[in-house]
């Protein structure tokens, strides 16, 4: 039995594993609630909550009105996807004696996270979605406003790491992954007992909803726990598939998502055509660009996308913090700027929803976006390889020079 649990716990899993998995599971997850796997819209709408509980009035704003701001977070399916999340992570973190209360080297990098939150919050909401709802499951639902997201989202991965290497900045501290190995020790030992008791009781809440009929309450608690497992124990962050491209020619993050959004995009392709499910599709307009490219700069700033963020502070990373409180903030202050300053009407209102499913078919949305998530994974291969020619070009004229 040790030797059975002790791969699953003690050693991160394969990102090509994990994302198929997600993939996977973001399919069937659409296939029972003709919804997605998203978190920044319940952030938004827990930012209205949070403005409720403070008595400000928001009856009026018409973003909470367009993403349904209905009841609380925790009778909200995509309030426990969210929760669930947070949950899958901490769990596999505690059977895993990975939790330990981390510190950033420099206190300014609080204010930095905080900063990169709010911009990537910010950015995320007027894209109408994240690294999830406007990529990895948007791309299968062939929502047009997605392939417009990736490549602003790349531009302002690429411009955030060149803000992160300058002199001004000063680096960013050496934040530790979880270990991948158990600790000695007696403040340490507990954790998987600690980790058990979470599971459990985690368990028998998702018991209790399907058995009281709150059928999509179950099942955002359920996919949830079932994600958190996976981007805890896959260390999946979209950023470090973005910024280490860039910074260190790294392609296997970004590869393994192309490949994951592969496979749920052909998957969905056939819960469409069989089970007649409308796609969910967002408005591809100057706003998704731009909001495209605040959310890789701020990603960026942030050391963290929102599925990263989500996992490190379970980890115990307490830079993460700012960072989750201002996602909040920058998509609640969205939901604000939507009407009141204008940015519907100078951003938004000139789009249109473009699904690719509507314009050219199934068969032709579908060979349409294998061939796009092809290209996009022969450029990543590419990028990978220039990179490392470039840096063998360098040391080859070191060693000359010396």
């Amino acid at each position: 039995m040790k030797s059975i649990l002790q791969p699953i716990f003690t050693r991160y899993w394969n990102p090509y594993v994990v994302l198929l998995i997600a993939g996977i599971l973001s399919a069937l997850y659409f296939t029972l609630t003709s919804t997605v796997w998203a978190v920044t819209g319940e952030f938004t709408r827990l930012g209205g909550d949070l403005l409720l509980l403070f008595g400000v009035d928001i009856s009026g704003w018409q973003y909470f009105d367009m993403v349904h701001l209905q009841g609380t977070t925790w009778n909200r399916p995509d309030g426990w996807i969210v929760w669930g999340m947070f949950a899958g992570a901490l769990i596999m973190v505690l059977l895993s004696n990975s939790f330990k209360i981390r510190l950033p080297k420099q206190k300014r990098r609080y204010v930095q996270g905080l900063i990169g939150g709010i911009i990537a919050g910010f950015g995320a909401r007027l894209a109408l979605g994240c690294n999830l709802a406007a990529f990895f499951t948007g791309v299968p639902q062939f929502s047009f406003h997605s392939w417009i997201f990736i490549i602003a989202t790349g531009i302002g991965t690429f411009f955030g790491s060149k803000l992160t290497k300058t002199r001004w900045w000063k680096g960013k501290p050496s934040l530790t992954r979880g270990s991948g190995k158990p600790t000695q020790g007696k403040n340490r030992i507990i954790q998987p007992y600690i980790g058990g008791t979470i599971a459990v009781l985690y368990i028998g809440l998702i018991t209790y909803f399907f058995a009281t009929g709150q059928k999509f309450l179950g099942l955002g608690a359920l996919f949830g726990l079932a994600f958190g497992i996976l981007i805890e124990r896959g260390q999946i962050c979209f950023t470090s598939a973005f910024r280490d491209l860039f910074l260190v020619g790294r392609s296997i993050m970004a590869k393994a998502i192309i490949i994951g959004m592969a496979v749920s995009s052909i998957l969905t392709i056939i819960v469409i055509s069989l089970y007649d499910v409308t796609p969910i599709t967002q408005i591809a307009a100057l706003s998704t660009f731009v909001g495209g490219v605040l959310f890789g700069l701020g990603i960026v700033m942030a050391s963290g996308c929102e599925t990263g963020m989500m996992y490190r502070l379970m980890e115990g990373q307490l830079l993460f913090l700012p960072v989750f409180a201002g996602n909040i903030i920058g998509a609640t202050f969205l939901a604000y700027a939507w009407d009141h300053l204008g940015v519907y009407t100078v951003l938004v209102k000139s789009g249109a929803k473009i699904n690719l499913i509507d314009s050219i078919g199934p068969i032709g949305a579908i060979t349409v976006t294998l061939v796009m998530l092809a290209g996009l994974y022969a450029l990543t291969v590419y990028g990978e390889k220039r990179y490392h020619r470039k840096l063998a070009v360098k040391k080859g004229m070191n060693v000359h020079a010396s």
